[in-house]
């Protein structure tokens, strides 16, 4: 629903609500942009088209006035990071889940943003507004130091950004009342209704969801000196069979997360990846020496990862086999930097059409991709499967 707008006093257009000391949050009020700020051009991106629910939806939406509070009930709860390295992806996914949701007034965004960002969260604050006058989202300014010291040197440098471990900390950040969130890296691009995804049940005592890759050699993920330590493996995952998950696209149940400490559980593996260098790659190997072999498995269409290539070279790559719902560009490479420098691959215009950056670089070539129209249409091709 549009947001209207009142009589504010202009200095409560934007509040600033404390939250803990791992986060501040931005309360959003519809705010008139029109000048460029901190080197970002606020205006380089189009007005999204306007996403409104089908008949089908919860009926609470239509009784919502001028403010979507997060704890409603009826909310499909994303949470993604927020930068402006990262920001055309930014964009590009969230309008890919408002065009493929059955119920897109439904869906409610927790931007996570630097403190440090070379364009202030408050200004990244204002594009969303402008770009998705509609959205019901929140801002919410990422403590650096909560993490930095925490950090070691990666395999690549990108990998260091203490914004890559906030989803760490969304348990802290987000309102209490957000007892469940779907996590999403910002080079993704969703060709499905979200709310399947959301409905994903975790059984048991399971705390996180996320497509598994058991064929993948696990063992590549942890230095030998992990391996080879007697004090941390076996014992590291006594009674799982721990299996590859990726941490760009996750359910998670935030009320077990709070309850069993998990953020701790993680920082105490980053504490001991500091002292013995047990692991190469950032973020994702804590999460896979606490989760992994205790993850409900989500159909692999929810993550077709790896199209951003490997962390060195970030060369092209195919689609795994089978349907897809969600294209992830993991990895060196992505789509917006290839598609501008004229290298693209195949896959990258797939993402393309979600991209609402407006000062795009000319790329006649773009409009001829191979002869294919469609992701249907690439998928039925065997020779990129």
């Amino acid at each position: 629903m549009r947001l209207r707008s009142h009589a504010v006093s202009p200095l409560l257009l934007v509040s600033l609500v404390f939250l803990s000391h791992f986060a501040v949050g931005i309360r959003n009020i519809p705010v008139r942009i029109s000048t460029a700020n901190n080197g970002l051009d606020i205006a380089q991106f189009m007005e999204a088209p306007e996403y409104r629910n089908g008949k089908e939806c919860s009926s609470q939406t239509s009784n919502r006035e001028n403010f979507v509070s997060s704890c409603d009930p009826s909310l499909v709860h994303i949470a993604m990071t927020l930068d402006s390295e990262y920001l055309r992806g930014s964009i590009a996914a969230v309008h890919s889940m408002l065009r493929h949701a059955s119920c897109p007034e439904n869906v409610f965004f927790h931007f996570i943003a630097a403190e440090f960002d070379p364009a202030s969260p408050r200004v990244l604050s204002q594009l969303v507004r402008s770009t998705f006058p509609s959205l019901n989202f929140k801002v919410y300014i990422f403590r650096e130091d909560t993490v930095i010291n925490l950090i070691s040197s990666s395999i690549r440098q990108a990998l260091e950004n203490p914004l890559n471990y906030a989803r760490n900390y969304l348990g802290d950040i987000l309102d209490t009342c957000v007892d469940r969130v779907i996590y999403l890296d910002s080079d993704i691009v969703v060709v499905d209704d979200i709310t399947k995804l959301w409905n994903t049940s975790l059984t048991g005592t399971r705390v996180i969801g996320a497509p598994e890759y058991c064929h993948a050699n696990f063992t590549k993920y942890f230095t030998s000196s992990f391996w080879s330590d007697p004090g941390l493996q076996p014992g590291s995952f006594s009674g799982r069979k721990p299996c590859y998950f990726n941490t760009g696209v996750m359910v998670m149940d935030l009320v077990r997360w709070r309850g069993g400490r998990y953020r701790e559980k993680i920082e105490t593996w980053m504490q001991i990846q500091k002292k013995k260098r047990i692991y190469e790659l950032g973020s994702l190997p804590p999460f896979l020496l606490v989760f992994a072999g205790d993850v409900e498995g989500i159909d692999h269409r929810w993550n077709q990862h790896g199209l951003g290539g490997d962390n060195v070279r970030g060369s092209c790559r195919s689609l795994h086999k089978g349907p897809v719902s969600l294209l992830h560009w993991s990895g060196k490479g992505k789509p917006w930097v290839r598609l501008d420098e004229k290298r693209p691959c195949p896959l990258d215009h797939l993402w393309e059409p979600y991209d609402l950056y407006e000062h795009k670089i000319e790329r006649a070539e773009d409009q001829a991709f191979l002869g294919f129209s469609s992701l249907s249409e690439l998928t039925e091709d065997s020779s990129f499967l």
